[in-house]
């Protein structure tokens, strides 16, 4: 009897998440697909009328009560792949020093750096009961670099990155002993809600990505790879 092979994505009502959501299902896996709001995920139920193995979960990963409702769902089940996806990116016409918004700052770390820590200290036993893969999988930006920052925006994104990755790289240290490898990935310039005019597609992008996922070794675990391949230097 083959296994069933089991992924958990963040974010997969639009954009990046959607994509994983679609190619995951269409290889066969079972998603758990989690949003804010699962009622207003059109794209999500439409892909629950064509596919069993996709169910969909209320998740705000802010949210305390919506995690600990998540792990309840989810009891005992064992999860191959995390892959938190879910993110957040706010865009003003200035920028610079003089007009930061520390509220959207705040609430940017809040989304980008403590989501995903606390979806993988939740989930860290759904991962642990995996026989096969036990991967968690973090998408972050080559914005956080410092050696890459050359004009003053971005504050809120760049440095809730920068913040994230030292987290997980903390967290792959800790999870070698148990086999469970950490794989963070730059999608690339991805046409998205948030992200620029011209770019790559969210299917480009996606494709990419899983093959890095499928050739993952625990020799890999806390390195940082752009979609295409390339690993990117910390």
């Amino acid at each position: 009897m083959v296994a069933v092979k089991r992924v958990l994505i963040t974010g997969s009502n639009r954009g990046i998440g959607l994509e994983f959501t679609r190619q995951y299902l269409e290889s066969g896996w079972h998603v758990y697909a989690t949003c804010r709001r699962p009622t207003e995920a059109q794209s999500l139920h439409m892909l629950l009328e064509l596919h069993s193995r996709l169910t969909i979960h209320r998740l705000d990963i802010t949210q305390q009560e919506d995690i600990n409702s998540l792990c309840q769902e989810l009891m005992e089940v064992p999860i191959n792949i995390l892959i938190n996806n879910a993110g957040v990116y706010f865009r003003k016409r200035s920028v610079g020093i003089d007009c930061i918004h520390y509220d959207n700052w705040r609430r940017t770390f809040e989304v980008n750096t403590l989501g995903p820590v606390r979806i993988t200290e939740a989930l860290l036993g759904n991962i642990a009961e995996s026989t096969t893969v036990r991967l968690i999988v973090v998408l972050s930006s080559h914005m956080e670099r410092i050696a890459e920052i050359n004009e003053g925006d971005s504050f809120y994104y760049r440095s809730s990155k920068s913040a994230l990755n030292a987290a997980m790289q903390g967290i792959s240290a800790e999870m070698k002993e148990q086999e469970i490898g950490v794989l963070l990935l730059h999608p690339g310039a991805v046409m998205t809600r948030i992200g620029p005019l011209k770019g790559i597609s969210t299917r480009e992008s996606v494709s990419g990505m899983r093959q890095i996922i499928e050739g993952f070794t625990m020799e890999q675990t806390g390195k940082f790879f752009s979609y295409d391949g390339e690993e990117i230097p910390w």
